[in-house]
This record gives C-alpha cells, sequence and structure tokens, in this order.
C-alpha cells in the first residue's frame, strides 16, 4: 500500500497548499473561480485529449468493462432514486450528486492504487475510457441544459443534440478517440505544447480544491450535507459492494474480479468538482464528496484487499 499512500499524499499535499495561499489573501474566490475555468477550458481539453490519443481502446472491449459499467449505473441510479424525491434536487444538482456517487478518481488516485494493489496501472484505462466517452459527455450535455433553464435561454430540443460539441472536455475527449481510431500519429511538435498545457489541469483543479477548503463553510456543514453523505456512502461501499455482486453474477474470479472492486471504491473523482464550479451546480455538495470519499475510500480499499487479495 505504500505506492497508493504516496499517491494520496501527494493529492494532499497540493490541496494544502491550496489552503495555505488562500488563507494567506494571494487567492479570493474570483481567483479560485479563474483557477477552475482554467483547468475546465483549458488544461482538461488538452489532458483529456492526450489520455485518450494513447489509451488502449481495445481495453474497452474488455469483459471487465462490462460489470464496471453496471455498477457504476447502480449506484448513480441509487443516489438518483433517493435524493432527487427526498431533497427535490434541480436537473443540475442532480447531475452532481449523481457523478459524486459513481464518478471514480482514476487517474491521479486510480493508477498509484492499481500498480500498488493489482500491480498493472492499466487496469485503469476501461473506467477512464468509460467515464471520459460516455459518463462525461452526458453529464456535461445535461449541465448545459440545466444553465439554460436557469438563464431563461429556451432552444429548440434538435439544438441539444449540438451541446456536447460545443464543450471544451467533450471535444477534447472525442478529438482524442478518433485520433486514435483512425492511427494517426501526432507529431511530437504538435504532442508537446499539448502536453504542456495539459500539465496544468490536475494542479489547478486540487489548488482550486484546496482554495474552496478554506474559503467556503468547512466540508460536511450546510443544507448539502444530506445528499452528500448519501453520496459518500454510495461511493465507498455501495459501489464496491455492486461491482462485487455484478461480477460474481457474471462469472468473473481472481484478479478479474479483485479489479473491479478496487476500481469501483475509489474516491470521487476531483473533476466533478471543477465541473460544478464551472456550471455553478452542487459545488459544495461536490467538494465536500470529494473531501470526504477521499479520506474515507482508504479504509474501504484496506478492507476489500484484506478481503479479496
Amino acid at each position: 500500500m505504500q505506492a497508493a499512500f504516496g499517491g494520496i499524499s501527494t493529492i494532499w499535499v497540493v490541496i494544502g497548499v491550496g489552503f495555505v495561499i488562500a488563507h494567506l489573501g494571494l487567492v479570493n474566490q474570483a481567483g479560485r473561480r479563474l483557477m477552475s475555468l482554467l483547468a475546465f477550458t483549458v488544461g482538461s481539453p488538452a489532458l483529456l485529449f492526450a489520455l485518450m490519443l494513447r489509451a488502449d481502446l481495445a481495453d474497452v472491449f474488455s469483459f471487465t468493462v462490462v460489470t464496471s459499467t453496471l455498477a457504476v449505473a447502480a449506484a448513480g441510479a441509487i443516489y438518483l432514486a433517493i435524493a432527487l424525491p427526498l431533497f427535490r434536487q434541480s436537473l443540475g444538482d442532480g447531475v452532481i450528486g449523481f457523478m459524486s456517487s459513481c464518478y471514480t478518481n482514476a487517474a491521479n488516485f486510480g493508477l498509484p492504487v492499481a500498480l500498488a494493489l493489482l500491480h498493472d496501472g492499466t487496469w485503469v484505462a476501461p473506467i477512464m475510457l468509460l467515464q471520459l466517452a460516455v459518463i462525461m459527455p452526458i453529464c456535461l450535455t445535461l449541465l448545459d441544459i440545466a444553465n439554460n433553464r436557469g438563464s431563461g435561454v429556451k432552444r429548440h430540443p434538435a439544438r441539444y443534440l449540438a451541446l456536447p460539441f460545443r464543450n471544451p472536455i467533450t471535444i477534447g475527449i472525442l478529438a482524442g478517440l478518433v485520433v486514435n481510431l483512425l492511427g494517426v500519429e501526432v507529431p511530437s511538435v504538435v504532442m508537446q505544447p499539448i502536453d504542456m498545457i495539459a500539465g496544468i489541469a490536475l494542479p489547478l483543479m486540487l489548488l482550486a480544491f484546496g482554495v474552496s477548503l478554506r474559503l467556503d463553510p468547512l466540508p460536511g456543514k450546510g443544507p448539502h450535507r444530506a445528499p452528500m453523505w448519501i453520496a459518500v456512502v454510495l461511493k465507498v461501499v455501495v459501489h464496491p459492494f455492486a461491482a462485487w455482486a455484478i461480477g460474481t453474477a457474471m462469472g468473473l474470479a481472481g484478479t478479474d474480479l479483485y479489479a473491479v472492486v478496487i476500481l469501483g471504491a475509489l474516491p470521487t473523482a476531483q473533476n466533478v468538482y471543477v465541473t460544478a464550479s464551472r456550471y455553478a451546480q452542487g459545488e459544495l455538495l461536490a467538494r465536500d464528496s470529494v473531501f470526504w470519499s477521499t479520506i474515507l475510500s482508504v479504509a474501504s480499499l484496506l478492507v476489500i484487499a484484506a478481503l479479496l487479495g
């Protein structure tokens, strides 16, 4: 678990730097929003393009990704079934809550965990592709619709079909997939600046998260507390249990079953908060879900390693 704890500590050190610079008055709320905006519109599209370009698309068709997909759907559906009628959430808050309950931190958290527990970092590729190519575009489209409703803008229903292709993150995902599928070799003179820009995405996400911890209400307090805890429990307990139950029913065993359960137990992804901040929907719900799931997932992963590893 040393590599996993190393990955966790790196994440929290960068978050801590964000907290400190906010405490010192170097960054205010406007600065935090600028950091999130740059991460969302500049860094993330470049990062996702590079990830999609270099991914092994054969992993998308592996049998384990079916189990992971069904586990994501189960955790997210349970959240919607509980939170929407109980708390009467808006469309935007419902989408962010859904993502908080099932959208996994497969990049900067999942990779060291996969290397430490599964001895193979490629296990995170299928879940990343599922999230980036399917879940994220759908959620971004719904958030665009929610923002249009809130601003009073009325669009023809057919125009909503074009919304995913106008979102910078979706454009980055789709562009990387297309280039990968076509087998086009991107020259290094093009990829080097893309990789350099992509490098700002994760630090800005984590720094903005740390700034939020200092300037916003403390995690776990406020009217969003109940749906937040529902999302956290679903993410670190129900999601991995659903992966185990579905995988067992589908005949998975050994390393395959262990891997899908480990992936299900990873915490809520940091870019859920960045997305919430960009759209001004469910920001505290996303921030606190990331905070508590990142802490509690350590215990969940240790239990899974003890039982299945």
